[in-house]
């Protein structure tokens, strides 16, 4: 009988914790993710890499960001609109901007100073702003 018990309590253990793991992951984070996801000198420039999730339920027909780009020393060296064109709801983009004439060892952070343009809907939305969240898988930090 104590076997049988024991028996029990393994399989619903067992049997608990399955279903626990086979669960669906709610998102952990919504809004538009903007996370810079490489830095690599090429000829004469250093690329940025973003990758943008744009999981705000919204197409976004249209983003431009204000950016500042400081180098190792905290200096401002440029102010740049970067383009991300449009980005579709819950589909992952890759967008690459090249700094001229900048080593990437030469570049300490990168500030999103804020939209410049944002379009939803075919008119100029604050999604970019209010939704905007930021992640950095370089040691180059990435601000906003």
């Amino acid at each position: 009988m104590l076997f049988r018990c024991l028996a029990f309590v393994a399989l619903f253990t067992a049997a608990f914790t399955f279903s626990a793991v086979a669960q669906p992951k709610e998102k952990s984070q919504s809004g538009l993710l903007v996370e810079l996801n490489a830095v690599q000198d090429v000829t004469d420039a250093c690329r940025l890499t973003f990758l943008i999730m744009n999981e705000t339920e919204s197409v976004i027909e249209k983003a431009v960001f204000e950016t500042v780009i400081f180098d190792t020393n905290g200096q401002v060296v440029s102010l740049s609109l970067f383009d991300f064109r449009e980005l579709p709801a819950d589909r992952p983009r890759v967008r690459q901007f090249d700094l001229p004439t900048r080593a990437c060892s030469s570049v300490g952070q990168v500030l999103i100073n804020g939209a410049n343009t944002c379009v939803v809907g075919g008119s100029e939305s604050d999604i970019c702003r209010n939704a905007l969240k930021l992640n950095s898988r370089v040691k180059m930090e990435l601000l906003g």
